[in-house]
Parts: C-alpha cells; structure tokens; sequence
C-alpha cells in the first residue's frame, strides 16, 4: 500500500474519533486478559471482492490510529501484530489479549485506489485484568487484588447495582456477591478508572480458594476473571502467585453499550 494511501487512512480515522460518538450500531466486546477474542466486522463486503481484499483494519487508543490490516493483508513487524489474524468472515481475531489491547477497532473497506466503500464498522474493546499485591501467596499475609477494566474511551464504572451502566463486582465461588458487612474483607474502588479492589488476609483454609471479579452491565455479565489462590512450591507456579481462569462470556459480541 502506497504511502499516500496510508496517510489517507490515517487521516479519515483520526476525523472519524474525533467526530463521531458511540453509536447504535457500534459493537462493545467484553473479555479477560489472557484470552482470544475475536471482532466481527459488520460492513464486510462478501460478493464484491476476494477473501477480504477490500477490508482494512485500524486501531486506536491514544488519539493516534495505527493500522493493522491493509486490504486484507496482514502485518507481521511487530510482536503484538503476530497475535493477529484475518478471518474468513473479515473478522480480526486477536490471541492472548493483553491490557495493551483495549480501545477501538474500525473495520473498513476500500479500493485500491483510496475510495472509501462503506461507512466504518466500530467495535470497541474493554479488557478485565486482575493484579495482586504479593508476588508470594501464605497463610498470614495481607494481599489486596486490583481488578480493572481497561477502556478507550474511558467509562464509569462502581459496584453500586445501579441500574443501566457498566459494573464491577468482587463475588464468590457460588457468584454470589461478597457481604460487605463481613469484616474479612475491605473494598474500596475507583468509578472514574474503573477499579474495584479487596483486601483480606489469607487463612489456612484460604488455599484454592476462588475470588472472582465480574464486569456487568444492567443484569449481563459481560466477562469475568478469577484469582486463586496457591501455596508456596505447587509445581503450576514457584512463587505461587496466582492461576487466572478467565471465562469469556460467548455473547457479549452482541450487545451494544447503553449511554
């Protein structure tokens, strides 16, 4: 692709963040780090052209769009772009998502020549993450888990239960919500940064245990990552930190964010 051609993608892009708002039509994937995800593109021309050949794929994060698919050939200069594919559908499928990932991906299409065929397929992406405090895991030690959601643009966020927008919450193995009144825990969270973060001190009894971080929006869970727990020499791990099993929820592809 010419570099005039580039520079032309680059500058349509930058105009469509600056302009636009989140839409009807916008897609809002929710997943877990760690995880592959794959972005639908909803503009996708299927008769026209072969195999993707007019599609092009951008991303942005930081006001500035980088381009990650050029007319459906994929870039490989980079470690993050080598997790990167096509898929038969116009897809881009994403491997091992990190925190790195999030913000917004616009699928186009294009003609050789620079002609813009349909307007640009926005899919938003948000990533749950998980950190601890202790590298190493035992009975006694005060630990306190950090669990954020990574999004671009930024979104509010609390653990309040208020109807409509997004949410974090701290639950049990059961999926039932953590009592705030116990006195084991203390929780404390961030709505402007989306964090909700627990603080506890590991019991015996606390060795496999399970805490798990639930993103919701209305009554949906959207995505959920969990921390557990290890002792000091279990083979998965020699610092014990933490086993991070992330549940991607299959249908989040769907559903649109509510302003």
């Amino acid at each position: 692709m010419s570099e005039c051609h580039l520079c032309l993608l680059g500058l349509i892009a930058l105009s469509s963040l600056l302009t636009g708002v989140s839409g009807e039509d916008d897609v809002h994937v929710f997943i877990s780090s760690g995880e592959d995800v794959r972005l639908p593109c909803n503009n996708a021309l299927h008769d026209a052209l072969p195999r993707c050949k007019s599609t092009t794929w951008n991303y942005n994060s930081h006001s500035a769009a980088v381009e990650l698919i050029g007319l459906g050939k994929e870039m490989k200069d980079t470690e993050r772009q080598k997790r990167l594919s096509l898929g038969s559908d116009c897809s881009l499928n994403i491997r091992k998502i990190s925190t790195e990932d999030y913000g917004l991906y616009f699928c186009q299409q294009w003609t050789e020549t620079g002609t813009r065929l349909r307007p640009d397929a926005r899919v938003y992406l948000h990533v749950l993450h998980i950190s601890s405090s202790q590298t190493q895991i035992s009975s006694g030690l005060s630990v306190t888990l950090s669990c954020r959601l990574y999004s671009y643009p930024r979104v509010s966020c609390d653990d309040s239960g208020r109807s409509g927008g997004i949410h974090l919450f701290w639950v049990n193995r059961a999926g039932v919500k953590l009592n705030i009144s116990d006195s084991r825990y203390q929780r404390s969270s961030s709505s402007d940064r989306c964090i909700i973060s627990l603080n506890t001190t590991l019991l015996n009894e606390d060795h496999n245990r399970e805490w798990r971080c639930e993103v919701t929006q209305g009554d949906k869970v959207k995505s959920s990552v969990t921390f557990t727990v290890k002792s000091p020499g279990e083979k998965t791990s020699p610092l014990s930190v933490l086993d991070a099993h992330n549940v991607n929820i299959k249908d989040c592809l769907c559903q649109k964010l509510r302003n």
